[in-house]
């Protein structure tokens, strides 16, 4: 139920098309599972769609959502899961 609630809330936010669920729990020694949930944009190029959106990864840091933006963004999140979105 969080991933549903939590893709309507990027999907909100962002205006993004889908919503991407990725679990990995590959990595050696870490005994949990890690999730990433991935606004996919309207406008996305076609290689990189699907697992392809990783590759975003490996762009110049201009071009990335920056550390300060990134947590504005989880904070106006937590406020629209917790029911207040014009609050940070």
């Amino acid at each position: 139920m969080w991933q549903v609630k939590l893709s309507r809330a990027l999907r909100s936010m962002t205006g993004c098309a889908k919503t991407y669920v990725v679990q990995f729990a590959e990595a050696q020694g870490f005994a949990h599972v890690h999730f990433h949930i991935v606004p996919r944009m309207e406008d996305l190029q076609p290689e990189h769609r699907g697992p392809g959106i990783f590759e975003l990864l490996r762009r110049p840091e201009q071009e990335r959502v920056s550390a300060d933006q990134a947590d504005q963004i989880a904070h106006s999140l937590r406020a629209q899961l917790r029911g207040h979105p014009n609050t940070q």
